[in-house]
């Protein structure tokens, strides 16, 4: 189970951005099936003057060790989650391999 807190800064998101957020980002807790992770979600919109505006999404999970951290800036909410999805994914393999199977970070 994932703990996911979604924020959206001045503006409400609808339920079903929600409902698709988290179930892009607790697919992410595959890579740790021992341990529960927790991820915070803030959406926000760049005011660029223009009518449309960019998207900003910056997650943040908590995992065993520290935080990991992904900005990104879209047209659409979606296609930043899927792109922050698929960096932190690679952060995690990254953290994994650097992780033995006793919890213990090896140093390089």
């Amino acid at each position: 189970m994932m703990n996911i807190s979604v924020k959206s800064v001045h503006f409400h998101a609808d339920q079903k951005l929600v409902n698709y957020i988290e179930k892009k980002i607790s697919r992410l807790n595959r890579y740790f099936d021992r341990t529960n992770i927790e991820a915070e979600v803030h959406l926000k919109l760049q005011d660029n003057g223009g009518r449309v505006q960019d998207k900003i999404t910056e997650v943040k999970l908590h995992v065993p060790g520290g935080w990991m951290m992904d900005k990104k800036t879209s047209k659409t909410f979606e296609s930043a989650i899927n792109a922050s999805v698929d960096t932190l994914r690679r952060q995690l393999l990254r953290h994994k391999e650097k992780t033995n199977g006793h919890g213990r970070i090896i140093e390089e």
